[in-house]
């Protein structure tokens, strides 16, 4: 088969690697890719976000097969043109994809099939959002109801820090996302995230993560795209992803196919988990970024399978064969990140780095420039290993980030802690 993979960051990297362990891909093309999936792939200069530009090259290609990474294509609709066009896409529809795409539209799904999730309140404008958190003391979640690149959520424990987030939302901190916010209750307990994939009709658990969304050690600092993650997430118990199956993801899918608008694809549900009892944090349409790359490493060439199934509504055929292992991946960041950061810092020691089923450093934001990797993004590697038991994973892991010489980088020595602890 001749496949296409629309993205360009360690997500797509780590789709891509599985991909190419499946005896099934005769061709590989990931657009637009970077200088470490250019290392396994071809690379193709494409406009992710536009559907006739992509179905041009679909064409021209003979691609079979259409994997959708980010989420901005998807809640722009691209695959609905890929559809329209012919093609089997892995992706769900604009309008299943406001499940990420509308924090508002999340919660009005919840509220109509009563899935537990934080009380909460949507405004379209300052002045009402302002008199709201005067009414409700801290702590407060503020979320810019639309995409923000993993970086539209504030939580306040102040009251203060509360009116500074609304004001920051309303003055164009996160652009067009910020318009309209909701503001939520602020929930305790432990986060973890659950992956399933949905064909529009049947529903297939595929693995637990946690991802660890702060800035330093210890969760400390600002919220990030996420710093690193490990699978399986102990707190998931089968009895709590049970009751998440049916208190929140079924009534969901089936309130979803009520409306017309059945879902089809990957569903990642960010849940807190309190006293047994889990409730919805989030809805995401497409793989977390950096627990894709974990899920990935443990499914290996069995990915590709499940999200073929997926497109091709075969899920009721399907089974994930789990290794007893644990993975772990460690995000390399360029100092300054989440906040103001430099690009074009060279990156060296990539290249000595171990590269097999166990080891693999995954790239997010680098090009080369004379043969020397070049960091190119906030998020830059995730550096990622496999290991018998969650500490072997870590140890794997950390070893390779100390083997990288990039003084212009950091990551978090911790990741793991909670389960570790």
């Amino acid at each position: 088969m001749n496949i296409l993979i629309l993205g360009s960051g360690g997500r797509e990297h780590s789709l891509a690697w599985a991909t190419l362990q499946n005896p099934k891909c005769d061709k590989l093309i990931v657009a637009p890719g970077n200088a470490g999936i250019a290392k396994i792939a071809d690379c193709a200069d494409l406009d992710i976000m536009n559907g006739a530009e992509i179905i041009a090259f679909c064409e021209e290609n003979s691609i079979d097969f259409i994997i959708v990474g980010p989420e901005a294509p998807l809640a722009a609709g691209v695959a609905d043109d890929l559809r329209g066009a012919g093609f089997l896409v892995f992706g769900p529809s604009a309008a299943a994809a406001q499940l990420e795409a509308s924090k508002a539209f999340t919660k009005e799904i919840c509220d109509a099939c009563n899935a537990p999730t934080a009380g909460y309140a949507h405004f379209t404008n300052h002045e009402d959002a302002c008199a709201y958190v005067t009414t409700h003391p801290a702590p407060l979640v503020i979320k810019a109801d639309g995409l923000a690149a993993g970086k539209g959520v504030i939580i306040a424990m102040t009251d203060e820090e509360a009116s500074a987030a609304v004001d920051e939302m309303f003055d164009g901190a996160f652009g067009a996302a910020g318009a309209e916010v909701v503001i939520e209750e602020f929930m305790e307990g432990e986060e973890a995230s659950f992956f399933v994939l949905c064909d529009g009709e049947n529903i297939l658990p595929i693995g637990t993560a946690q991802d660890h969304k702060r800035v330093g050690d210890g969760d400390t600092g600002p919220n990030t795209g996420g710093m690193g993650a490990y699978s399986p997430a102990p707190i998931l118990t089968e009895e709590i992803a049970q009751k998440a199956l049916n208190e929140i993801i079924r009534p969901t899918m089936a309130e979803m196919t009520k409306r017309g608008t059945p879902y089809q694809g990957v569903l990642y549900a960010g849940l807190m988990i309190k006293d047994g009892q889990p409730r919805l944090v989030e809805f995401n349409a497409r793989f977390g970024d950096p627990e894709c790359q974990v899920l990935m490493m443990r499914l290996g060439a069995q990915a590709f399978d499940l999200m073929h199934a997926t497109a091709e509504g075969r899920l009721s055929d399907m089974r994930v064969n789990w290794a007893e292992d644990h993975a772990v991946t460690v995000v390399m960041a360029a100092k300054g990140y989440p906040g103001t950061y430099q690009k074009g810092s060279e990156i060296r020691g990539l290249d000595t780095l171990p590269e097999d089923s166990k080891n693999m450093t995954f790239h997010a934001g680098t090009s080369v420039s004379d043969g020397t990797f070049i960091a190119t993004g906030g998020r830059v590697l995730n550096v990622t290993a496999r290991g018998n038991s969650l500490m072997e994973a870590k140890d794997r892991a950390y070893a390779m980030v100390d083997q990288i010489n990039w003084p212009e980088g950091f990551c978090r020595r911790d990741i793991g802690w909670r389960a570790l602890d």
